[in-house]
């Protein structure tokens, strides 16, 4: 069997009997050996029945959620290509010939655009057209390297034994991106082909809430792009808070009229500190992320490993700790000359913020580097004598496990 149709449902009574009959119908007038499954998941209203009647294979999921609905017709699909829709008449299941050729020509995945295929009025309410779908989409791209251009579009096709490896598991609406993020990271080939999104068929309201399936997507989003949500925020902050807090440190700074002194200072400080901890969450979730599985190994993170162990990093600790140690005796000493009363803060802080932001780094940077060691400690399972030990972890992290 070449293709499976699969289409969600909860309760679509109105709309389902319409969407498999189309499904059948394009079955029958391409040609191709193929079939429609139903992912029914819990309907009370006969939607099952009016499905089957209508030439559709019910499979009931009883794991509620739109994600799960649809792994469960995924896994019971029996064709070598999947097309998933909607049951609510809102996608034309009469013309997905182009979905089929783009999966005939090698495509893991082919989307749908709406925005390229046309959207009937009052088919997409206008936040969704004109805010959340191109910002989430922007937002793939942007962290992804994808240039899929409707990222939550429902109707896609994809090669059933490649979507089953990617080894989804979002239960919710954030299913659909988390099909193309973790496509794009294996490097699955990604195509695109538009689509038309016409205003559904149900008098019900849909199961799609606004700011909370908006919210899922984006936590999806930036859960599986460390570098975006840790790295470059944080060496923004760092370059930002080292570099202004450098000029400041040697005197008031006039920018355009506004003079910049020891309180810049303390909010510099600040940035480098939390900077360069946002820096070290994104190597240790690199780390745990690549030994799990559920991120793919970074060659830059790979080598940076090979480079830092458990000693370098106390050391380097170390001696920033001591610079901060030094830099805190000489506020001491200065203080002491001042008979330890009243202090002139312009020139006691240009010392003492610096020298406490160091030693913030020094403990952040010996404890990050115990703790990535820790993460590099892999267990070997104890086995009765005669038997075959076998470590827990793959050749991909042996620089990892130096640590």
């Amino acid at each position: 069997m070449e293709l499976t149709i699969v289409m969600p449902c909860l309760n679509e009574a109105e709309t389902v009997a319409i969407c498999v009959r189309k499904a059948v119908q394009f079955i029958a007038d391409s040609g191709i050996s193929g079939e429609v499954v139903l992912a029914d998941n819990g309907s009370t209203d006969g939607s099952r029945q009016l499905a089957a009647d209508a030439g559709a294979r019910v499979v009931p999921v009883a794991e509620r959620g739109y994600g799960s609905a649809l792994m469960g017709g995924i896994l019971a699909a029996r064709g070598e290509y999947v097309i998933m829709g909607d049951a609510d008449d809102s996608y034309d299941f009469t013309n997905l010939m182009p979905f089929v050729e783009e999966l005939r020509k090698g495509a893991d995945l082919v989307m749908g655009n709406r925005f390229k295929g046309g959207i009937a009025p009052g088919a997409m309410p206008p936040l969704h057209r004109y805010l959340g779908t191109p910002v989430l989409s922007f937002i793939g791209r942007l962290f992804f390297r994808s240039n899929i251009g409707d990222f939550n579009c429902g109707l896609r096709g994809f090669r059933r034994d490649s979507a089953i490896a990617l080894g989804l598991q979002a239960t919710g609406m954030e299913f659909a991106s988390e099909m193309i993020v973790k496509a794009a990271l294996a490097h699955q080939k990604i195509s695109e082909v538009p689509t038309t999104l016409a205003k559904d068929g149900r008098s019900r309201p849909p199961h799609l809430n606004t700011w909370r399936d908006g919210w899922r997507h984006l936590r999806f989003l930036l859960l599986f792009s460390p570098r975006w949500l840790f790295f470059i925020p944080g060496l923004v902050l760092l370059i930002v808070g080292l570099g202004l807090g450098a000029a400041v440190a040697l005197g008031p700074v006039t920018i355009g009229g506004v003079s910049l002194d020891v309180d810049t200072l303390v909010a510099c400080g600040a940035c480098v500190d939390i900077g360069f901890q946002a820096m070290l969450f994104w190597l240790f979730t690199q780390v745990y992320a690549g030994s799990e599985g559920f991120l793919p190994t970074e060659p830059k993170v790979q080598r940076l490993l090979g480079k830092l162990s458990l000693e370098r990093g106390l050391l380097t600790g170390a001696a920033v700790g001591l610079a901060g140690l030094v830099g805190l005796i000489f506020s001491l000493t200065y203080w002491q000359g001042q008979s330890f009363g009243h202090l002139n803060y312009e020139h006691a802080l240009r010392l003492m913020v610096p020298s406490v932001t160091a030693l913030v780094l020094s403990c952040q940077l010996i404890l990050g580097t115990f703790f990535l060691s820790i993460l590099g400690i892999k267990q070997t399972r104890h086995v009765p004598v005669g038997g075959t030990a076998t470590l827990n972890v793959s050749d991909d992290h042996a620089t990892t496990r130096r640590l």
